[in-house]
């Protein structure tokens, strides 16, 4: 699911010590909404709480964040709509949804817009990566509720690497599992002289990769720690070592709502704090077996 071209373009700055533009230094407004009915376009706090209802947007088939078993909506974004949802009072509403071509496109048909067949914007989206030019540069919507820093690791087969865990540069002679198209199948790929490229096994999800590995397909895989985590066997262990080249290591997921409703980014963004602060957050990842990095609390 870290496919996204939003993340695969901040290490492309980032790769190999290219430099950086300074923030929003190319920054060209952006179309605002024109002429679309509220039920397009999302409603404000008072709405939804007379209404009853918060609608969430959130990634399908994207354990251990958000997904479908035996019929039921789960995983920790999920969880984490729910307390926001609690904490306004009304119940909380849930649709999955199948992630664009970028982030860009993501938050137009799910927040902001609206796609152009067949659905409706939600109230908030949720696990969406923030990074202050992108949010300076995506005026439609506030980019909120930060809960969780992500990271990429290694997940390793104890039995393959008994003494020291594996670093990237011990993939030129070993097997590494990693998403299609996802930031560590980038990085790997564009390692100094595509030394790497023999020995990577690409699948179509981190979920497969992992049970690739589970199975003794690979000897490691590589990706965004809570998906790794969520694959995780007694056979298995992962670590995160340095990444040469690569300062995109970690990055903060948030939420999303429209630019228009001001009071209803204060009041998500405050039943997140709280949750951090008394711990709620933090004990939905130890149900769901997963390690929890909360952003510097304010």
């Amino acid at each position: 699911m870290i496919r996204r071209i939003f993340l695969i373009s901040l290490s492309l700055g980032l790769l190999l010590g290219s430099p950086l533009l300074a923030r929003c230094e190319d920054h060209v407004p952006q179309p605002k909404p024109q002429n679309a009915s509220r039920d397009i376009v999302g409603a404000d706090l008072d709405t939804i709480i007379e209404r009853g209802y918060i609608d969430f947007a959130a990634y399908e088939d994207f354990p251990p964040w958000s997904y479908e078993e035996n019929g039921k909506i789960k995983g920790v974004d999920v969880e984490i709509g729910r307390l926001i949802a609690a904490d306004l009072g009304v119940e909380p509403r849930f649709r999955l949804v199948a992630a664009g071509e970028n982030l860009e496109a993501d938050l137009r048909n799910w927040i902001w817009k609206g796609p152009l067949i067949n659905g409706r914007v939600a109230n908030v989206m949720l696990h969406v990566p923030y990074d202050s030019e992108f949010a300076c540069r995506v005026e439609q919507v506030v980019f909120t509720g930060q809960y969780h820093v992500e990271e990429i690791a290694i997940a390793y087969r104890r039995d393959a690497y008994p003494d020291d865990p594996p670093l990237p540069a011990y993939f030129r002679f070993d097997s590494v599992a990693v998403e299609n198209d996802s930031i560590a199948d980038f990085y790997l790929s564009a390692f100094p002289g595509g030394q790497l490229s023999r020995n990577m096994r690409r699948f179509p999800t981190m979920a497969a990769a992992m049970q690739a590995l589970g199975a003794g397909e690979t000897m490691a895989a590589m990706g965004p720690r809570a998906q790794l985590e969520a694959g995780l066997t007694d056979d298995l262990d992962i670590h995160a070592p340095p990444l040469p080249g690569f300062a995109v290591g970690n990055w903060t997921s948030g939420v999303a709502v429209h630019f228009a409703y001001r009071g209803l980014s204060y009041a998500v963004d405050d039943a997140i704090n709280a949750a951090l602060q008394d711990g709620r957050i933090a004990e939905i990842f130890r149900q769901y077996g997963l390690s929890h990095y909360p952003p510097k609390l304010r």
